[in-house]
């Protein structure tokens, strides 16, 4: 809260005569009553038409149960400019935090988005990796949460109060299972024997 008094001081004991009281976002307060302030919101913010990141999978729509699966996002950094009083505002945002749902019950919250890994490392443990206890359909779920800053009239870049949560499109994962089994057979001395074709 900001309020703005001000006195004659030509004459002795006069008094304060109140001009103007406003509520004021965090930035640089006007010099005088009368001067606009302009911010932009966590609602303004929430409004802009931010793309969700893409997930992506390792290795690939079907998994397998008890091994390491790599999800991840495909995010970028994104700008905006819109007017405000007659004042041109340039936005920009980027991604701060990810909440991933792994479709089972499960949940991670990281600052990174993960990436994908070269097929000679699948199975390895990531930063959002996730492995399933169970086979069946999943729907891997993330809500990627934004903020940003602004600058007015080409300006210097001032931080918006609040966040602006997009969920993506989830994805579909298949978990299946694996099996290993042990044969006795010579496929060569035998190649209709079990195991061999």
């Amino acid at each position: 809260m900001v309020v703005w008094e001000r006195q004659d001081t030509r004459k002795q004991g006069a008094p304060w005569e109140r001009l103007e009281q406003a509520c004021l976002y965090p930035s640089k307060p006007p010099e005088r009553p009368g001067d606009v302030v302009i911010a932009v919101t966590e609602k303004q913010l929430r409004e802009l038409p931010i793309k969700a990141p893409k997930l992506g999978s390792q290795p690939g729509r079907h998994t397998l149960k008890g091994a390491e699966t790599n999800i991840y996002a495909e995010p970028s950094d994104q700008s905006f400019s819109i007017t405000i009083v007659g004042k041109k505002v340039d936005i920009r945002v980027k991604p701060s935090e990810y909440r991933w749902s792994y479709g089972d019950g499960t949940s991670l919250v990281t600052a990174v988005p993960g990436g994908p890994i070269p097929e000679s490392r699948w199975g390895e443990k990531t930063a959002t990796s996730h492995v399933y206890a169970a086979t069946g359909d999943v729907n891997v779920g993330l809500t990627t949460v934004f903020t940003g800053e602004f600058s007015v009239d080409g300006g210097p870049y001032q931080t918006i109060a609040g966040s602006a949560p997009v969920p993506s499109t989830p994805k579909t994962l298949s978990v299946w299972r694996s099996e290993v089994k042990l044969y006795a057979d010579d496929c060569n001395a035998n190649p209709t024997g079990q195991g061999c074709s």
